[in-house]
């Protein structure tokens, strides 16, 4: 065993700052390499006389807080259009680094530097504010209320279009809601961080790379200031081509972008990227079209695919030619031979009309968008949420562990002891804050769920206590993993929620958003806790960071969704994977499947088996194998989207690959800049748009607009089985 040296230390640690207190050369991530073998103890004497930084150099500080608030406001809005395109959030932290190191230089570069040098700790701490911001508060947006949206009926002789996303859900409730759930992530963080980071180390691999990030940029190396270059440039080439691939709907709602694209046209040439190609698909059936499959050109998809990688790519793809090419096919010929299905045979073609169906005969595949279009994602999506949901859930079992050690971890509080305890107490956000901050939280989350939701008093409580749990198992798998497994955790509190309120959906919803929310929210904030430990950061000031980022997103990211989606006619022209997961489940816990075809159903049981059964086979391989099995995932997530977006990914996937292949060290060193650089580009600028065309149209048509509702209206009840299907991305 090592002995300790007088000052508490092991005899064989070397601290890594020389007498001048400024950073040795030393890389981050080998911190906890450092610290083997030491007592939790020696582990926080260490760190605090070696490593913090957090009184020597600024941190928490108004532009900081500000600039982070900015950048995760745009994040914010940059994740509720991935999410409701691609069914993904993405993390903000590196690029909200990146961003607020070049933002700053050209305001001081425009300043003649009369603005001083942000310090590390303040980049670190507007990152705090960015990610609480951009990606703490918006999980619940697009995927529980999207999911309400949906499952809303417009009742008779109404459209989609007279849904209004402020009838359904009023405002104020989506702003508390949204605000209360992210807090608490913030304060259910407080508890977790000194176990999980100080103590056991836990290496949450994106928080490293973050603070890996800074450093490189505070260093100054050509490395480090070449991935910021790269990372605008993408930024650059995202808005370039998330501007040309506007379609023409939205373009002429927004006055600016349809004058320039007449102008461009009558005078110059076509600049307006097509919405997909070939146009008519790649081929039909009975003349139909079938949905989304052709190429949609734009670089969010690759983008995503180059991060994504090659092995959930090719899962994605595979699964989506199975359906759109073997059993989509295969199920509209059944319905067309299906007696008192509609369709038959007129002059050697195969018809369809509504009027000649039997009524109670339930068809596999509809057609929709006036009855031109094969949408086999309305049958698909069965399958493809059975086989996310139970490979999530298996995964989280087979880390009974991780499980087991979340729970019984949580109550271990070792002191310090010596001279440093005080000190060390003013650097760690003390428990006492957790549980001032809960109470009100508590109660202003029972409150919501009470008369927003109907949710009974004990419900609630049961809700809010099973949140800490699961964002308990949720911080441990991030630390562990870097994967937070937020769609487990929210069909666990679906499953527990159909019994407890049985046959009710939107209570079932509003549990689940409760879980997701807060585990995503703490996983998230103790990722950048872990950024903040490995700089040095002082604790209690990035968490107030932390607090004060979930208010700035709480402000973007309401407005933006309303404006983004003032309709569920709206909301269906994207593809929501991720909103009509929580949609079907919702509907499966409270209606029954047998409301579904019987084919829907063998694909429930079979998506189930394969959910389980890939984890399984993942698990008990040796670990040279474990690349060669499809991507559960990724399967699940190839029958939820249309197949444009999985052809996106795999091509992005396909570009990273020979990329790595033609030149390995540029491809390591900036691929990832570019692909996040890309996503961030697009999504900013596709968001914004839509926001203005909505905006401009709203204030065009106010006359007929619906007027804003204080509640839920009694008129728009949750949909049947009936109910519209998924539709494609917009052009």
């Amino acid at each position: 065993m090592t002995t300790p040296s007088p000052e508490g230390l092991p005899a064989h640690i070397e601290p890594p700052f020389g007498t001048d207190q400024k950073p040795a050369a030393i890389d981050v991530a080998n911190l906890t390499d450092l610290m083997a073998g030491m007592t939790p103890e020696q582990k926080d004497l260490y760190w605090y006389k070696n490593v913090y930084q957090g009184d020597r150099m600024p941190q928490l500080t108004w532009r900081a807080v500000l600039m982070g608030g900015f950048l995760g406001m745009l994040m914010a809005a940059s994740n509720l259009y991935t999410t409701l395109a691609i069914g993904w959030a993405f993390g903000v932290a590196i690029t909200a680094c990146v961003m607020s190191y070049v933002i700053w230089n050209g305001m001081r570069f425009v300043s003649a530097n009369k603005l001083s040098q942000m310090s590390m700790l303040e980049n670190n701490c507007m990152q705090s504010t960015a990610s609480a911001a951009g990606y703490s508060t918006g999980s619940t947006i697009a995927t529980m209320f999207g999911a309400m949206l949906l499952l809303s009926d417009p009742g008779p002789g109404k459209t989609n279009a007279d849904v209004a996303t402020w009838s359904v859900m009023n405002p104020w409730v989506v702003v508390l809601f949204t605000l209360c759930t992210g807090l608490m992530g913030v304060f259910l963080a407080v508890p977790l961080k000194r176990q999980m980071i100080n103590h056991e180390q836990l290496r949450f691999p994106s928080g490293v790379a973050a603070a890996e990030t800074l450093r490189n940029l505070y260093s100054e190396s050509k490395d480090a200031i070449a991935r910021a270059y790269v990372l605008i440039a993408g930024i650059a080439a995202g808005i370039v081509v998330g501007i040309l691939n506007t379609d023409e709907d939205t373009a002429n709602k927004v006055p600016i972008l349809g004058r320039f694209f007449n102008f461009m046209r009558t005078h110059l040439f076509e600049v307006q990227i097509p919405g997909a190609v070939p146009e008519a698909g790649f081929f039909q059936i009975a003349g139909k079209q079938l949905q989304a499959f052709s190429y949609e050109p734009n670089l969010l998809y690759i983008g995503a695919g180059i991060i994504t990688r090659m092995r959930v790519c090719l899962s994605m793809f595979a699964g989506s030619l199975l359906l759109y090419l073997v059993v989509g096919p295969w199920l509209i010929s059944k319905d067309m031979a299906m007696p008192g299905s509609g369709w038959s045979m007129v002059n050697g073609q195969e018809v369809f009309s509504a009027a000649s169906a039997t009524p109670g005969v339930i068809r596999n595949i509809d057609l929709n968008g006036s009855g031109t279009v094969f949408r086999l994602t309305t049958w698909s999506l069965w399958g493809g949420t059975a086989v996310m949901v139970f490979a999530s859930l298996t995964a989280l079992a087979l880390q009974w562990k991780t499980v087991l050690r979340a729970v019984t971890g949580i109550g271990a509080d070792r002191s310090t002891g010596g001279e440093h305890t005080d000190a060390l107490k003013k650097v760690e956000v003390p428990l006492s804050w957790m549980i001032a901050g809960m109470i009100p939280i508590t109660i202003a989350m029972l409150a919501v769920q009470i008369m927003a939701f109907h949710i009974s008093w004990w419900a609630g409580l049961i809700a809010i206590g099973m949140s800490f749990f699961l964002s308990l198992v949720a911080c441990r798998a991030t630390g562990e993993t870097d994967t937070t497994p937020i769609g487990a955790m929210g069909k666990v509190m679906q499953l527990l929620f159909a019994g407890l309120h049985p046959g009710q959906i939107f209570p079932n919803l509003a549990a689940a958003g409760i879980a997701a929310n807060s585990a995503s929210s703490s996983a998230d904030l103790l990722t950048d806790l872990k950024s903040g430990y490995l700089l040095g950061a002082n604790a209690r000031r990035q968490f107030i960071a932390q607090f004060f980022g979930v208010f700035f997103g709480t402000l973007a990211i309401v407005p933006v969704w309303f404006l983004m989606v003032p309709n569920r006619a709206e909301l269906e022209k994207f593809a929501a994977p991720a909103t009509r997961q929580w949609e079907a489940v919702a509907r499966v816990l409270t209606k029954g499947i047998d409301q579904l075809p019987v084919s829907a159903q063998y694909a429930i049981l079979i998506g189930a088996a394969v959910g389980i059964l890939l984890p399984v086979i993942e698990r008990l391989l040796p670990t040279k194998y474990k690349t060669y099995v499809p991507s559960a995932m990724g399967l699940g997530l190839s029958w939820v989207i249309p197949f444009a977006s999985a052809l996106g990914f795999f091509l992005g996937a396909i570009i990273g690959k020979i990329w790595e292949l033609i030149h390995k060290s540029s491809a390591e060193r900036f691929s990832v800049a570019t692909a996040c650089g890309i996503i961030a580009g697009e999504s900013l600028i596709k968001a914004l748009i839509a926001m203005t065309a909505t905006a401009l149209f709203l204030l065009n048509s106010s006359s007929s607009a619906p007027a804003p509702s204080a509640a839920p209206t009694a008129a728009v009840q949750p949909a049947g089985p009936a109910s519209a299907p998924p539709a494609p991305l917009p052009k």
